[in-house]
C-alpha cells in the first residue's frame, strides 16, 4: 500500500507542501444509489467562483492536501474525493466498482457548487488515471478536461493482456492496497470479455467523449498501449471538445514516470522529462481552465522519446522528438521471418521442420522485466531464460545500418498444440555486441481467445492456428553492429497466469498437463514479427 501511495503522490507532479493553509471543507456527496461518498475541498481566497480540478482516488483523499494547498494558492478549487468503499467512503470495497456512474454523478453535484465556475480538470495517475477514463463518455457532464498518467480505457486489456490473466500486477495490487477479500473473486469470475468488463471500457463511447486531455505513458509501462490508444480515441473519433486537443507524451518509462532508468537500462539525464512543458499539468490547467495564453495549446500534439543503444554516447537514438499525429514518422510493415534454423531475416522461409518444445505448467518460464507493477520491471537481459528448452529464440544477423522501428508491433504466429488450450508467448529483444539480450516489448495470446475475446474456442489437438499477437508500441533504434531477435514461448510467470493447458473454464479446478507446442516456420507457414520500420527522417 505504501508503495501505490508513494506513485501516487509522486504523478501529482510536484506539490508545494508549504503553500498558505486554504478554506477546507469536507462533504458526503450523495449518489443515485444513496450511497455517500467523502469529499474535500480547497478553495483559494475570494469569493470564486473558481476553475476547478478533481482527483478522485482509491488511495485516500487525504493525500491530496498538499495538492490542495498547492492548487488554492495557485487560483483552483481542488476536489479530492475516496472511490465507493474506500477510506471514509460508503460502499463496497472493490476496485472501480461503480466509477462509471459515481464519477457522473460527482460531475453533476460539482457544476451545482457555487464556488466553481463550470471548468472542470481531473488529475491522476494509474488507478487515479483509470477513474477520469471511466468517467468520460457516460450519462452526465464532461470534465473540460484531463491530465491521465498511465492510465488504461479498457480495463478488460489491462488486467487479461491477450487474455492471460496478469497475476502479479493483480494480486499483489489487491493485497497492498487493502481491497476487499472478494475483489480478487471478481475479477477471476470473468475471465472473458463480457458485460462485466464491457461496463469498464470507455474505447466504445470515444465519440461521446467532450474533453481535452493530457495523456502520458511510457514504452515499459503496464498500459503503454492503453496510453496511446486512449490518446488516438479522444483525438480522432472524440467529441468536437476532443477532436484534436490531445497532447501524448511517451517516455522510456515504466510505472514510475520521469525518470531515466527503466530495469538495467539507464538513458541519459534528458530520458527525465520532455524538454517542453507539456507534462507540465499546472501549465496545461491554465491554459484550458484559465484561458491564459502561455504557448500550452501550441504545443504539438506527441512528444516522444526514440530509444536507442544506452552502451554509445554517439548511436542515434535517445532523444525527444515531437510529431503532429500518432504514429509520429512513415513507416513500412517490415516483415522479418522465423526460420528453422533459428534465424531471424527478411528473407522468407522455404522448406522446413516446425520447432516443438514442451511447455509445463508447474516449471514456467520467469518473467524478466517488460510491463510490470510490482516486481522488477524495465528492459533486461534475458540471457537467463534464452537457453531453456522451452523458449526458442530467433536473432538476425548484426545490422549494417540503423533501424528505427516506431508504432505498433506484432507477431503472426502459425502454431499447433496437443492441448485443448494453451498460451503463446512472442517478445521482440536489442541484442547488443556485447551479447546482452534486452526486451523491448512483449506480447501473449490465450489461444482459446484467436478469433474473440468474448467467445472463446478450444483448440483441436494438432491443427495448425494462425495467431496474432499483439507486443505492443514503442520506438527505438536498433544500432549498427547490433541484432534483432524474437522469443517464442508459453509462459511467464509470476507475470502472467501460467495456462493449466486443459480447457477448463479459468482457476475451475486445481488440475494441469503439460502441452506439446509446435511453431511452423515454413513456406506455408511463414511465422513472423511485422516492425514498423520508419522510411524518412523524422
Amino acid at each position: 500500500m505504501k508503495r501505490i501511495a508513494a506513485l501516487w503522490l509522486a504523478l501529482l507532479v510536484l506539490v508545494t507542501l508549504t503553500a498558505a493553509e486554504p478554506r477546507k471543507l469536507t462533504e458526503m456527496v450523495v449518489m443515485r444509489d444513496g450511497v455517500k461518498l467523502a469529499t474535500d475541498i480547497y478553495l483559494p481566497d475570494g469569493a470564486g467562483p473558481f476553475p476547478t480540478v478533481l482527483i478522485r482516488t482509491p488511495y485516500n483523499k487525504a493525500m491530496g492536501a498538499g495538492i490542495g494547498a498547492d492548487g488554492a494558492k495557485r487560483g483552483y478549487a481542488i476536489v479530492t474525493q475516496d472511490c465507493r468503499g474506500r477510506f471514509a467512503s460508503e460502499g463496497e470495497n472493490l476496485p472501480f466498482h461503480l466509477d462509471q456512474r459515481d464519477g457522473p454523478d460527482t460531475m453533476k453535484w460539482l457544476l451545482a457548487q457555487p464556488w466553481c465556475n463550470g471548468k472542470v480538470g481531473m488529475w491522476g495517475g494509474s488507478a487515479v488515471g483509470i477513474t477520469q477514463l471511466m468517467l468520460v463518455g457516460r450519462d452526465g457532464p464532461q470534465p473540460t478536461c484531463e491530465h491521465i498518467t498511465v492510465g488504461e480505457p479498457n480495463l478488460y486489456a489491462g488486467m487479461y493482456p491477450g487474455g492471460v490473466f496478469k497475476k502479479a500486477m493483480i494480486e499483489d495490487w489487491l493485497r497492498l492496497a487493502q481491497w476487499g477479500t472478494n475483489a480478487l473473486a471478481a475479477w477471476v469470475a470473468h475471465p472473458n470479455y463480457d458485460d462485466y468488463w464491457r461496463d469498464r471500457d470507455t474505447t466504445p463511447r470515444y465519440a461521446e467523449v467532450n474533453t481535452a486531455a493530457v495523456h502520458l505513458g511510457g514504452w515499459y509501462d503496464i498500459f503503454c498501449q492503453g496510453t496511446i490508444d486512449s490518446f488516438e480515441g479522444y483525438q480522432t473519433r472524440g467529441g468536437p471538445a476532443a477532436r484534436g486537443q490531445q497532447k501524448l507524451v511517451m517516455g522510456p518509462w515504466t510505472h514510475g514516470v520521469l525518470q531515466n532508468k527503466a530495469g538495467e537500462l539507464t538513458f541519459p539525464d534528458n530520458a527525465k522529462h520532455p524538454p517542453s512543458d507539456v507534462h507540465d499539468a499546472w501549465k496545461f490547467y491554465d491554459s484550458c481552465l484559465k484561458g491564459v495564453d502561455n504557448g500550452f495549446a501550441q504545443l504539438p500534439a506527441v512528444t516522444y522519446y526514440v530509444m536507442g543503444d544506452v552502451s554509445d554516447p554517439k548511436a542515434p537514438g535517445n532523444e525527444w522528438r515531437t510529431a503532429s499525429q500518432w504514429p509520429p514518422v512513415p513507416t513500412r510493415a517490415a516483415a522479418w521471418y522465423l526460420h528453422g534454423d533459428r534465424v531471424l531475416s527478411e528473407s522468407r522461409p522455404g522448406a522446413a521442420l516446425p520447432l516443438a518444445y514442451v511447455y509445463d505448467p508447474t516449471q514456467p518460464v520467469p518473467t524478466v522485466g517488460g510491463p510490470q507493477l510490482t516486481i522488477p520491471a524495465g528492459g533486461m537481459d534475458q540471457r537467463k531464460i534464452e537457453s531453456r528448452p522451452d523458449v526458442l529464440v530467433f536473432t538476425s544477423a548484426p545490422v549494417v545500418e540503423p533501424i528505427e522501428v516506431t508504432g505498433h508491433v506484432r507477431v503472426e504466429l502459425w502454431a499447433s498444440s496437443d492441448a485443448p488450450d494453451t498460451d503463446f508467448f512472442a517478445k521482440l529483444c536489442d541484442v547488443y555486441p556485447d551479447g546482452r539480450s534486452i526486451n523491448v516489448c512483449e506480447g501473449q495470446l490465450r489461444a482459446r481467445f484467436r478469433k474473440s475475446f468474448a467467445k472463446p474456442e478450444p483448440l483441436k489437438p494438432g491443427q495448425v492456428y494462425p495467431l496474432e499477437i499483439d507486443l505492443a508500441s514503442t520506438s527505438i533504434i536498433f544500432n549498427r553492429g547490433h541484432c534483432l531477435r524474437v522469443h517464442v514461448t508459453s509462459s511467464s510467470a509470476p507475470g502472467y497466469d501460467p495456462n493449466p493447458n486443459t480447457g477448463d473454464a479459468f482457476r475451475a479446478r486445481d488440475y494441469h498437463r503439460a502441452a506439446r507446442n509446435v511453431v511452423y516456420v515454413d513456406a506455408r507457414h511463414p511465422s513472423r514479427i511485422v516492425l514498423p520500420v520508419a522510411t524518412a527522417a523524422p
